[in-house]
């Protein structure tokens, strides 16, 4: 430990890669990433094959409503900033903060769920459904899968903040944060990957 470069604070500059824990840590999550990003790339490919298999039904330029899209697009873009608040203050050793900024990012992700559950059930009531055409299942496994981890992501902050809530930061609590803000940002670029081809394609047709 004598090596690590500590700050005023009392914490090594990087408390989340202090130890060797820590670091084995990221890297497990980084094989985890990287076995998500296929089966991610797997549905992305599933539905460009399928997006104009409507059977009749309605197509993706009649479904979606890009307001309402773009509303929860940026609040999801926010609370992968609001994360990076958090780490910078976990950093700082500033456990009050980086509670509040996760906090925030927790709020941010179930906003952004509620949203989502709207979205669906209006294209419920128009017949699009995920039994109703190639396109409606291809759709709803691909952007109900990405709600499964935001709704995971949520679940995860969220019981960091509640088992941790008068620990100090620490090289043990730390990866742990840091790992659930990687893994919040992986779903946040996932969903830009979403927006861009489902959404704006789909309304071109």
């Amino acid at each position: 430990m004598s090596t690590l470069d500590f700050k005023a604070n009392g914490l090594p500059a990087h408390p989340e890669k202090a130890t060797q824990e820590g670091r084995a840590k990221l890297v497990g999550f980084w094989l985890y990433m990287s076995a998500e990003a296929v089966l991610f790339a797997t549905f992305f490919g599933t539905f460009m094959t399928f997006r104009n298999s409507v059977n009749g039904g309605p197509t993706g330029a009649e479904l979606f409503a890009i307001p309402m899209v773009f509303t929860a697009t940026a609040i999801l873009l926010v609370s992968s900033l609001t994360s990076v608040f958090a780490i910078m203050a976990m950093q700082r050793n500033l456990a009050s903060k980086m509670r509040f900024w996760f906090a925030v990012t927790v709020l941010l992700g179930a906003s952004f769920l509620g949203l989502e559950v709207y979205e669906f059930v209006e294209y419920v009531h128009e017949g699009h459904t995920f039994t109703s055409s190639p396109f409606g299942s291809s759709f709803y496994t691909l952007v109900g899968f990405h709600g499964a981890h935001v709704l995971f992501g949520v679940l995860w902050i969220s019981t960091l903040l509640l088992r941790n809530i008068n620990r100090p930061i620490d090289t043990y609590v730390a990866p742990k944060y840091y790992v659930a803000s990687l893994y919040w940002h992986f779903v946040d670029l996932v969903w830009v990957f979403i927006f861009t081809i489902v959404y704006l394609f789909g309304m071109v047709g």
